[in-house]
C-alpha cells in the first residue's frame, strides 16, 4: 500500500479541489513532501508555466494546490487538461501545449485509454517517485457507468497509485448526500468500493449532530465511517474548481511567487478543514490502515 490518498466524489463541485487544497497545506505543514495530481481536469481558467522558451499551461486549481503543497508547479501536476468550447468540443492540452481540439466521443473512443492514458500514467510515476505522498482528485463521479471504461480520472488513478485510500466527498448543500454515496458506493465493481475508505460531507449548514443517525446509518450499509463534515467555507482569494463554478477566474499569481494574500487564503482554508476532518484517520489510510473510529474529530462520540 502507497503512501498516496484521492479525494473523489459523488457528483462534480462536489468540493474535491478545496479539500486536495486542503489536504496538501495540511501534510506539508506536518513535513511531508507533498504534491497534488489530477490526471484529466476540464477548466475554463488556466495557469501558464514557463518551460524555457515554451508557454505551458495546467488548470489554476493544481497550481494553487502545487502551492499548498509548496511543491513545483509542473505540468505533471496536471497532464491533460480540457477547455470546453460547446457543443460537445474541447480543446485537449497534454503536458501543457495543445494537443487538438475533439468532439468528446472522439476523446474517450480515441483518445482517452491510449496518448490520455500515457500522459497521465508517466507523470504519476513522476510524482510517486519524486515525492512522500501524492494527493490525487477525481474528476465528476467515479460511478458514471456509461463512460466508466474510458475513465482516467477515477479509480483507475488510485489503482496506479499503489492502491491509494479514496475519500468519497458529497456535496450536502445540495440534497441527497447519503443516497449519493450510497448509490455511488452500490454502482462501483468490488475492487474499486474496497478504495473507498471514508466518506466526507463537504458544504454543510446547520449543527453537526443532526447528522449522527445518517452517519450511523450509512456505515452500518458500507461499512465505511464519515470521517469529516465541513461546513460551507469563504473562498475569496482562490480559484473555481472546476467548470461548473460561475465566479470569475483568472491566473492567480505570476513568476513573481505566489502572493501573500494567496498562501493565506490557503492556510485558513487548511485551517477550517482540519478542525473538521478525522486527521487521524486520513493518515491512517495514508498509511495502509482503514480508520476503526468514526466521529472523534467530528462531533459525533
Amino acid at each position: 500500500m502507497g503512501r498516496h490518498i484521492m479525494v473523489q466524489g459523488t457528483s462534480s463541485g462536489s468540493g474535491k479541489s478545496t479539500l486536495v487544497t486542503a489536504l496538501c497545506r495540511i501534510l506539508s505543514d506536518m513535513g511531508y513532501k507533498v504534491a497534488p495530481f489530477k490526471s484529466q481536469n476540464m477548466s475554463r481558467y488556466s495557469y501558464t508555466i514557463k518551460d524555457g522558451h515554451i508557454l505551458c499551461e495546467i488548470s489554476s486549481a493544481q497550481a494553487v494546490q502545487a502551492a499548498a503543497a509548496r511543491c513545483q508547479i509542473t505540468t505533471k501536476l496536471n497532464p491533460i487538461m480540457l477547455k470546453p468550447k460547446g457543443d460537445g468540443t474541447s480543446a485537449v492540452y497534454v503536458d501543457g501545449t495543445p494537443y487538438d481540439t475533439m468532439h468528446y466521443t472522439k476523446y474517450y473512443k480515441e483518445f482517452a485509454l491510449h496518448d490520455g492514458l500515457d500522459a497521465a500514467s508517466r507523470s504519476l510515476e513522476y510524482l510517486m517517485q519524486n515525492y512522500d505522498m501524492v494527493v490525487l482528485e477525481g474528476a465528476g463521479s467515479p460511478a458514471e457507468i456509461n463512460l466508466a471504461e474510458y475513465d482516467i480520472a477515477n479509480m483507475r488513478m488510485a489503482h496506479m497509485a499503489d492502491d491509494a485510500s479514496v475519500v468519497l466527498a458529497c456535496d450536502i448543500d445540495r440534497g441527497g448526500a447519503f443516497a449519493s454515496l450510497a448509490g455511488t458506493m452500490s454502482l462501483l465493481k468490488p475492487d474499486d468500493a474496497s478504495m473507498v475508505r471514508g466518506f466526507l460531507l463537504n458544504k454543510f449548514r446547520g449543527e453537526r449532530h443532526i447528522l449522527e443517525p445518517g452517519c450511523n446509518m450509512i456505515r452500518g450499509m458500507t461499512g465505511i465511517p464519515v470521517v469529516g463534515v465541513v461546513p460551507i467555507l469563504d473562498m475569496s482569494g482562490l480559484p473555481d474548481e472546476d467548470s461548473l463554478d460561475r465566479r470569475d477566474g483568472a491566473p492567480v499569481w505570476d513568476s513573481d511567487g505566489v502572493p501573500a494574500h494567496i498562501d493565506d487564503a490557503i492556510d485558513r482554508l487548511a485551517k477550517d478543514v482540519k478542525s473538521n476532518v478525522d486527521m487521524d484517520a486520513i493518515l491512517g489510510m495514508i498509511n495502509g490502515a482503514q480508520s476503526q473510529s468514526a466521529g472523534k474529530e467530528v462531533g459525533f462520540a
